[in-house]
């Protein structure tokens, strides 16, 4: 069994990076550096069924369909992901905890197996690598302390 797990500290609180990757507006923000992907139909609340949505590619649809199999803000969001044209399904796991003078984020997606699976862990841990070193930051030093996006930021959230 394949799985991605990525580990980066921010200097930012642990509310602040749960907003940011758990608020629906500002989730395309930080996956713009990967496929885009927005969530419909997403609040981090235990049962919620919701697709995740990113351009297509060959091959792909660009949608994924999740489940919320777990929420505890602001430190744990895990939720099952299963390709929207069929396949395995896999799981996602947000670990949020206060470390130093900010947060250690831990992501791991789990559950691929297989020629197939090992592939699409390669391809996913590189674009998640890219959206966590490069998009998140983004978002996170464009809100303020009660994690709205700051006047003047060159974000914008799809509405």
């Amino acid at each position: 069994m394949r799985t991605i797990h990525i580990v980066r500290d921010y200097p930012h609180s642990p509310a602040k990076v749960w907003r940011a990757v758990t608020d629906a507006a500002l989730i395309p923000l930080w996956t713009a550096t990967g496929a885009g992907a927005r969530p419909e139909g997403f609040t981090p609340t235990v049962g919620t069924e919701f697709q995740f949505i990113a351009r297509p590619k060959p091959g792909w649809s660009g949608i994924v369909d999740c489940v919320v199999l777990e929420a505890d803000e602001p430190r744990l969001l895990r939720y099952s992901w299963t390709d929207h044209g069929g396949g395995e399904t896999t799981e996602v796991t947000y670990r949020i905890e206060p470390h130093a003078a900010g947060t250690r984020f831990t992501y791991d997606h789990t559950g691929f197996t297989g020629t197939g699976g090992l592939l699409m862990a390669q391809i996913l841990g590189h674009v998640r690598r890219k959206m966590l070193r490069v998009g998140l930051p983004a978002v996170l030093n464009d809100l303020d302390d009660s994690g709205m996006l700051r006047p003047g930021s060159t974000l914008k959230p799809r509405t």
